[in-house]
């Protein structure tokens, strides 16, 4: 399973996710209202103001700090990072 950061150290499934969208209009404002009044909403923002919301495959709402471009780029570039965190390790572990 592999995970992205939504900002401040939490992650979420990349597979579970269905849409990144800007919480500017009014049907995502309705969306996040009726997920919070059902108990869905995950606010991973840490008070700060919501810049992207997350919507996922099990009707979670995960609300975020950070710009919806930059978490689609953490999305698109997951397999490349793992890549280069594989990489590291090996150097690291040839050095020892």
């Amino acid at each position: 399973m592999k995970l992205i950061n939504v900002g401040y150290g939490n992650m979420v499934a990349v597979s579970h996710i269905i849409a990144i969208v800007s919480p500017d209009s009014a049907p995502i404002k309705r969306m996040v209202q009726d997920a919070k009044e059902r108990g869905t909403a995950i606010d991973a923002t840490f008070g700060r103001r919501t810049k992207a919301v997350i919507i996922t495959d099990s009707d979670h709402v995960i609300l975020s700090a950070i710009q919806p471009k930059h978490i689609a780029g953490r999305v698109d570039n997951r397999e490349d990072s793992a890549q280069d965190n594989f990489e590291e390790s090996e150097e690291q572990d040839s050095d020892e």
